[in-house]
């Protein structure tokens, strides 16, 4: 299997660190999505995928898997352990929300192409894409925070071993902090947080810095 990444891309993370669980490898094919040479826009990757973004995961029959969570999904189908669902229908429907949340209300906000367009904006100020960031994270990851402290104190998201809900919410709180946002004021994001750092795959696939 190909994938093809930028590993700055915090959607990327999800992808790696679910590979990583499972002990999948495939072959990396970078894609920068950053500066005027993005390779992200170039013909020979919208070829690829039309929709210009990573991840995106070719299959070895040949079948291109795009957006983060189909694919993690897809993973989790071919390779059942560990099983990155719980078992339970309300605890992995819960997994799914909070997975949901991240990558369909906070994500769509934030990325290089977002910020671009905002830098375009007449009279918008320098600060406008940093402020803009920083609100839509700290919102989401409050409503985040109270969802998490609905359910049984635990050591991660949802149940008693790594789900998508993890996955998904560990890149996100990754650029929170390099947004300059504590996580001490989410205290169950805290944590969760907390517990995946010491887990190799969360650690050594966290998204790297934009330089």
């Amino acid at each position: 299997m190909k994938l093809f990444e930028d590993r700055i891309s915090s959607a990327v993370a999800r992808v790696r660190i679910a590979l990583a669980l499972k002990g999948v490898e495939v072959d990396s094919v970078p894609i920068s999505i950053l500066g005027a040479e993005a390779r992200s826009r170039s013909p020979g990757y919208l070829a690829v995928n039309p929709q210009g973004l990573v991840p995106a995961l070719l299959t070895d029959d040949g079948v291109l898997i795009t957006q983060s969570l189909a694919i993690v999904e897809y993973l989790d189908e071919r390779f059942p352990e560990p099983a990155l669902l719980p078992a339970d229908p309300a605890q992995r429907a819960l997994a799914r929300s909070i997975a949901l949340a991240i990558a369909s209300d906070i994500h769509p906000l934030l990325p290089p192409r977002v910020a671009k367009r905002l830098g375009t904006i007449p009279g918008a100020q320098s600060t406008i894409v940093a402020d803009w960031n920083r609100h839509w994270i700290q919102e989401g990851l409050t409503a985040i925070d109270a969802l998490l402290s609905r359910q049984p104190e635990g050591q991660f998201a949802v149940g008693n071993a790594p789900s998508v809900a993890d996955i998904v919410l560990f890149p996100q709180a990754i650029n929170a902090e390099r947004a300059g946002l504590a996580l001490e004021q989410w205290p169950r994001v805290a944590a969760v947080i907390s517990a995946l750092r010491i887990i190799p795959a969360f650690a050594a696939n966290a998204p790297l810095p934009r330089i």
